[in-house]
């Protein structure tokens, strides 16, 4: 498995069996966190004007990686990350609750073709520990 760094943190790995690659990337920035708001005071902010800004660069980036599937959590900060590439490509992101990683990693290791995850602080180290990167 081979990671190499890209614009916008993206994180990617080559799973060479399949020839798939996994994009793996954290949430932009929170409102919340942009108004100095303790961390999680908000239980689901939205993106601020550079989170948003930052979704927009991902977007730019992803768009040629052939992607045919994202996945993201249920929370609004990982949607809206994922939002423009996903209209740019005309896919629908598929929800998986945070709280199912087992459930997460199920999809993205049945997925055929190149897939973006756009998860939390939290979750991005274990996705790539689940794909064999340490």
């Amino acid at each position: 498995m081979k990671l190499a760094f890209a614009a916008a943190t993206v994180l990617m790995f080559a799973v060479p069996a399949a020839g798939q690659q996994v994009f793996v990337v954290r949430h932009a920035e929170r409102a919340d966190a942009a108004t100095g708001a303790p961390p999680m005071m908000t239980t689901d902010p939205d993106l601020s004007d550079p989170g948003k800004a930052r979704a927009e660069s991902l977007a730019t980036a992803l768009k040629d990686a052939r992607i045919t599937a994202i996945y993201t959590t249920e929370f609004k900060r990982t949607r809206q990350t994922a939002a423009p590439l996903a209209k740019a490509l005309g896919i629908e992101p598929t929800v998986v609750p945070a709280k199912d990683f087992p459930g997460l990693m199920e999809k993205v290791k049945a997925a055929s073709g190149n897939i973006l995850v756009v998860g939390h602080s939290n979750t991005v180290g274990d996705v790539i520990a689940k794909l064999g990167a340490t």
